[in-house]
């Protein structure tokens, strides 16, 4: 497993941090079961709005949103990078190219819908969003979205203290244990921005949508070895990470209630062909 180094750092800009975009196959399966899925009013409001059923996932992982758009009655098509993440997706269904966004080859396909659930910012957002533009047919919907995830304070502090102290060169080991809301508005309104850019797509629009889930101490754990960063971390550290954060999710009776937010930003291109 790739560990983090001082001597090879990552670009700043998500996009070109490859070895964590691609690390999150190092466990499909615990991905799959772990991540939380999207509401069904996003889903059903993105179908909605959209001319017709094809939809292509970017990033679509092991196929979480993807499932949910078939479920709605999309036909849908994969694209990831990660054949590991690929070829669990396509265990349950999903028709999945490997490729990222930038280098996948549509072949004269066009489709209704594009969407991207936690993966948009793994693209590179000037050439994505033009690309996007591109594959879809006109007045078809471009849809990013992705989660808040922001712990209780009294989850994410022992979490944060853990990183610096066992994985220093952690991507977020320096940042604040909890980041306002209002920070990750400002990245989609940033998305929005590019999109606008491109000349091809209607004033995007931002959504939101609030919603909780109640996580046990086993469920917590489960999902954090999913996020980004501690994908890449040794079993060590990360065991050390995870020896600190039970305890503090005994200390709340062994279950908090997470309040997520889902932020999307969408738009639909021009009627133009």
């Amino acid at each position: 497993m790739p560990t983090l180094s001082r001597e090879q750092p990552e670009p700043a800009r998500p996009h070109e941090a490859r070895q964590t975009a691609e690390s999150f196959g190092v466990d499909a399966r615990r991905y799959d079961r772990a991540r939380p899925r999207y509401p069904e009013d996003l889903v059903a409001r993105i179908v909605a709005g959209s001319p017709g059923p094809g939809v292509l996932d970017v990033g679509c992982g092991t196929g979480i949103a993807a499932r949910q758009f078939q479920a709605a009655g999309c036909t849908v098509l994969g694209v990831e990078p990660d054949a590991r993440m690929a070829g669990f997706a396509r265990a349950r269904g999903l028709p999945v190219e490997v490729a990222t966004f930038e280098a996948w080859e549509p072949a004269g396909r066009r489709f209704d819908t594009l969407v991207a659930g936690q993966s948009w910012h793994w693209v590179d957002p000037v050439a994505g969003a033009a690309k996007a533009a591109r594959v879809l047919r006109p007045n078809g919907r471009l849809a990013v979205f992705g989660h808040v995830f922001e712990p209780p304070a009294e989850v994410a502090e022992p979490f944060a203290a853990a990183c610096r102290r066992v994985a220093p060169d952690f991507p977020f080991a320096g940042q604040p244990a909890r980041r306002p809301l209002e920070t990750y508005q400002a990245g989609y309104a940033k998305i929005a921005d590019q999109i606008r850019e491109t000349g091809r797509f209607g004033d995007p629009e931002q959504w939101r949508f609030d919603w909780e889930r109640s996580y046990t101490r086993d469920q917590w754990l489960d999902l954090l070895p999913t996020t980004g960063g501690l994908t890449r971390l040794r079993p060590g550290q990360l065991a050390a990470v995870l020896g600190e954060v039970g305890p503090a999710i005994d200390a709340l009776g062994g279950r908090f209630t997470m309040r997520y937010t889902t932020l999307a930003t969408t738009a639909v291109r021009d009627g133009t062909s």
